[in-house]
């Protein structure tokens, strides 16, 4: 169950010539690749363009009605290794991932079928996952295109361009024989616009062509001699084949005006975003519309001498605008234009960050600057003066109103207790180190847990405390999600660590779904898929990697998890240790039982709804059980009590009934403040009998306390 459904959307994607498509940024990918005839698709789920994997599969009907064979891999290497189809035979086809942490799980085939070249056209649509809103190392894909010699593009974030690029890329790719690169912002990735379409297009030459007639080229085999062969043919008769495709398409564009001895060079993802900056600095209107020359490469590897030389040549300054560091193509131009003994100066990185992303307001300060020193006359005064990066006074300001608040698990997730009871455990045997992975339970490293030492990779937890291996007092624990499990993390991890004959703890969290991405089936999902293959348990998968320690636990459960983990941390039993801790994404579980629920409330029929809450007059205020769980819906509020300062605990209407709170109260033995109640709709003529008895009883127990307390002094001695 993905976290969205394009169903309805994906029916825009039949239709035909001259037809306008309207809609996001990810569908017009797609639509792109139907009318491009591509056979094949495959890829691995993961933000920021995860969309594009559940438009796919949502569009599995249109997709068999051409031909297309769609396929959620298993991870970026088995994406990258379906390319292997277009080696021998006419056939597009693409891949899809998150960059640059799949693009480095993908580098073997990714290299091999560089090397091997390509008959069909390949593309490889990479989420360029850089920036303030990125939740990974900061790098970009640039360096592995050119490491591997392939074509990147980088299309100006518009659903006309972005479609062009798509189109392009197929005919890049097999002129040259080359696979290209095709990088998308998230911001492009859902940008809204429209296009003209075109008729969807069935493959000329088919999968079933392909294999019923098998062809053979050993010259196409990355080994010796072959591969020697290959880095000529890269060099010799590639590389110019590309450089000709890209020129006589034009695909690089002339934009701004057409004179001027200054000029913007700039990468085409961040056009839209130095169009802005140039507004605001008054040199271009609402519309885009500007007399500065500006080069928008919508090829960024490989750079064409030729365009870029004669842009430059009557210009006495020119300011490349290039996200990320090292600043490839910067230092690409400088050698470009001193081999050709062209002396225009160049600026780059000395008037923009060396690193981090180039928003509006970075990009103008860039750009003012640069103009500031070569093109005053451009600038009016209030734009010279006005300053527009936000002092560290005002950062100070703000950080002082707003608190701080840290990512954290979702209400009601069940990995939550799973960390709530690892600090119980630390709490009764002493600290141990944790190797955390890739996934929601990533969030255990933040407050209110702090638990977690590294990552190394998805799917690389328990890898990732291989090392520690000796013979000592503490073990070490690793923690991995059903979804790094399937990923990487069952060779990787439980492989090696049975053949490595490890000593140390594994939980696994099974939480049903690639959650973390979306919300998507994998093979344990206990979902009846349609098209895919699921219910296969983890605890079997591991026992048959040769594991015989291994217990399974439900994660709500607090008191059988903290007694699991326990044992598993000191029990003498050698070898290694795997708990597989179970229950499904509260999101997912949510997503699928609201409507059901509110619809049956709308029927009249009865539902019972669990909340829990927090009598205020038994909280202490110590405030334990928020350090202890961090869930969004326990907050605090003003304590009732006149006579009591502190706020006391409180449950907000977001819970959706899991227990944690309670549970945590209940195995760390704090306060008996939690309780327990039921939200009953359209509730029964017993159900309302019942509740006047307990009203009723409960108004006679409080008159005979009452009495009790008003029975004079003298009495109550006597």
């Amino acid at each position: 169950m993905a976290e969205r459904s394009f169903v309805k959307e994906v029916e825009r994607l039949r239709i035909g010539d001259g037809d306008v498509f309207r809609g996001e940024g990810i569908l017009a990918v797609t639509k792109a690749l139907l009318q491009s005839g591509v056979s094949y698709v495959g890829g691995y789920q993961g933000a920021p363009i995860s969309h594009l994997m559940d438009v796919l599969a949502d569009a599995q009907g249109i997709l068999g009605e051409l031909k297309v064979h769609f396929e959620a891999s298993a991870s970026e290497a088995a994406a990258a290794a379906m390319l292997a189809a277009s080696v021998n035979y006419p056939l597009r086809g693409a891949v899809t991932w998150k960059s640059t942490v799949g693009t480095n799980v993908a580098s073997d085939a990714l290299a091999n079928v560089a090397s091997s070249g390509v008959m069909g056209g390949a593309l490889i649509i990479v989420g360029e996952d850089y920036g303030e809103g990125s939740s990974i190392m900061q790098e970009r894909s640039h360096a592995f295109a050119m490491k591997s010699q392939m074509w990147l593009l980088d299309p100006r974030p518009n659903l006309t361009s972005i479609v062009d690029t798509v189109e392009h890329g197929f005919c890049l790719s097999e002129a040259s024989n080359t696979p290209v690169m095709l990088e998308l912002r998230i911001r492009a990735c859902h940008v809204y616009g429209s296009f003209e379409a075109k008729e969807n297009r069935i493959p000329a030459f088919t999968l079933s062509d392909a294999m019923e007639n098998p062809t053979r080229d050993y010259s196409r085999v990355v080994l010796p001699p072959s591969n020697f062969v290959h880095e000529k043919e890269k060099v010799e008769d590639r590389w110019p084949a590309a450089v000709k495709y890209i020129t006589e398409k034009r695909l690089n564009e002339f934009l701004g005006g057409y004179s001027g001895d200054v000029g913007l060079v700039v990468q085409g993802g961040l056009y839209n975003t130095l169009i802005r900056a140039l507004n605001l600095l008054g040199l271009a209107n609402a519309f885009g519309e500007t007399d500065i020359p500006i080069y928008c490469l919508n090829v960024t590897y490989p750079l064409i001498d030729r365009e870029l030389r004669g842009f430059c040549l009557d210009k006495k300054a020119v300011l490349v605008i290039e996200e990320g560091q090292p600043e490839f193509i910067e230092q690409a131009i400088h050698a470009s234009l001193r081999k050709a003994d062209i002396q225009t100066k160049i600026h780059g990185k000395d008037m923009l960050p060396l690193a981090g992303e180039y928003t509006g307001l970075v990009i103008q300060d860039g750009v003012g600057k640069f103009f500031a020193a070569h093109a005053p006359n451009l600038l009016q005064e209030e734009f010279v003066m006005t300053p527009t990066a936000i002092s560290e006074d005002d950062l100070q300001a703000v950080a002082e109103i707003v608190p701080q608040r840290p990512a954290g698990f979702c209400t009601g997730c069940p990995e939550r207790p799973v960390f709530s009871a690892m600090k119980l455990v630390q709490k009764d045997i002493g600290k141990f180190h944790v190797s955390c992975d890739i996934g929601c339970h990533l969030f255990s490293i933040l407050p209110p847990f702090d638990i977690g030492n590294t990552t190394m990779g998805y799917g690389l937890g328990w890898a990732g405390a291989s090392a520690f291996n000796a013979e000592t007092k503490q073990r070490t624990l690793s923690v991995m999600g059903d979804g790094g499990f399937w990923h990487n993390g069952l060779t990787s991890g439980v492989g090696n660590a049975v053949f490595n004959r490890n000593d140390n703890v594994l939980v696994i969290v099974d939480n049903g779904y690639a959650a973390a991405t979306g919300g998507q089936d994998i093979l344990s999902s206990r979902a009846h898929n349609k098209t895919k293959s699921t219910n296969h348990k983890i605890a079997k998968a591991v026992r048959g990697m040769g594991v015989e320690w291994i217990k399974e636990v439900n994660t709500y459960n607090i008191g059988e998890m903290k007694s699991v983990l326990t044992d598993a941390m000191t029990t003498k039993t050698k070898g290694p240790k795997v708990i597989v801790a179970q229950s499904e994404c509260m999101l997912n579980r949510q997503r699928r039982e609201k409507p059901i629920r509110a619809k049956a409330i709308n029927d009249g029929k009865r539902v019972v709804r669990i909340r829990y809450g927090v009598d205020p007059d038994t909280c202490t205020g110590d405030h334990s059980c928020i350090r202890i769980s961090g869930c969004p819906s326990l907050t605090l509020r003003d304590n009732p009590d006149p006579l009591r300062d502190d706020p006391v605990a409180w449950v907000n209407n977001d819970c959706v009934g899991c227990g944690v709170c309670g549970e945590n109260a209940h195995a760390a033995i704090l306060c008996p403040s939690f309780f327990r109640a039921e939200l009953i709709y359209n509730p029964s003529n017993w159900d309302k009998l019942r509740e006047r008895i307990r009203c009723a009883l409960i108004v006679w127990l409080q008159r005979q306390a009452d009495k009790k307390r008003s029975i004079p002094v003298e009495s109550a001695i006597s």
